[in-house]
């Protein structure tokens, strides 16, 4: 399945498949003393921070960071001050990631969103189905969540973290109420955090059935986002234009693949639960704020919107 990941890093590394292992040197310029270096040099900086109190130095941690910049460690430091910062001003979306918290857990058994068994071509699949969220009794704070909980989960994954990630969702039922639950500065925000806090390596967004219903909140979302990304980000008006670009073995069964979604959920939930101390744990880590003299959050706060007003509810859809 490749969900997992854990273990020694050191170790794990020279077990990677040919195929990771290649990519890794040529993509990211990572051997095995650069890596090391980067490692030593990241824990080091960690160390001497002034405001950092309490965080992972474990090398499957780091390496998030240091495989989403390339190794540049500086870039990897900014990134992780930045995702140690974010999760301290917006828990409600990243603090508390508990798989066995009633709401999350019922938001996962709907199946909105599940990790495909089979890969893209060794990138990890996050296929999501908007109309498995019951916009009438969850709030947006619990979508970010529960996209938090399980990304968090897949994060210390070797194969993924070299490789990265392709999004697929399926924006079948998709309704005004899903729309009424987001402010513009919220998406906004949390656009802002994904392209410059989170430690993933996005390399591909299918979506698929898009009403007029969620184009609105597709187009705001997309003008929001850095050019690379903007690039990535593809569209079909049916499942045999999705199937011409993503390889249909890999669906679920309902959407042309092999094996039922149902049972991919299920393989899925025994896996995350088995990180909950792991996600819970995550929680320990800590960075000192000071909101009005930090440097840091004011840029943060420049780049994220903040003071910006609206709401989807106010759009007009044709």
């Amino acid at each position: 399945m490749g969900l997992g990941g854990d273990g020694c890093v050191n170790e794990y590394v020279f077990q990677l498949p040919d195929a990771e292992k290649k990519k890794a040197l040529d993509e990211l310029r990572e051997d095995d003393n650069i890596r090391k270096q980067s490692l030593d040099q990241m824990r080091d900086w960690i160390l001497k921070h002034p405001n950092i109190k309490r965080c992972r130095t474990d090398p499957q941690f780091l390496l998030r960071f240091l495989r989403t910049k390339k190794f540049s460690v500086p870039q990897a430091c900014e990134m992780l001050e930045r995702y140690l910062t974010i999760r301290q001003l917006y828990p409600q979306w990243f603090r508390n990631l508990n798989p066995e918290d009633p709401d999350l857990e019922e938001i996962i058994n709907a199946g909105y969103l599940v990790p495909l068994l089979e890969r893209d071509e060794g990138k990890l699949v996050l296929f999501s189905c908007a109309g498995k969220f019951d916009p009438h009794k969850f709030t947006s704070a619990h979508m970010v969540k529960v996209h938090s909980m399980v990304t968090e989960a897949l994060m210390d994954d070797e194969l993924n973290q070299i490789n990265g990630y392709t999004y697929i969702n399926d924006e079948s039922g998709f309704q005004m109420a899903h729309i009424s639950l987001w402010s513009l500065t919220d998406v906004r925000n949390i656009l802002r955090c994904i392209q410059n806090t989170t430690p993933m390596r996005h390399k591909a967004n299918h979506f698929l059935n898009i009403s007029p219903s969620a184009i609105k909140l597709i187009e705001f979302a997309i003008s929001s986002l850095n050019e690379k990304l903007k690039n990535r980000i593809f569209i079909y008006k049916s499942l045999e234009d999705l199937h011409a670009n993503v390889d249909k073995k890999i669906l679920p069964k309902e959407y042309g693949g092999e094996v039922p979604l149902a049972d991919m959920l299920k393989e899925f939930k025994t896996f995350l639960k088995s990180k909950k101390n792991q996600l819970l744990e995550l929680d320990d880590m800590y960075i000192e704020i000071d909101e009005e003299n930090c440097p840091l959050v004011s840029e943060m706060n420049e780049e994220l919107g903040i003071g910006i007003d609206g709401s989807f509810k106010k759009l007009t859809v044709d």
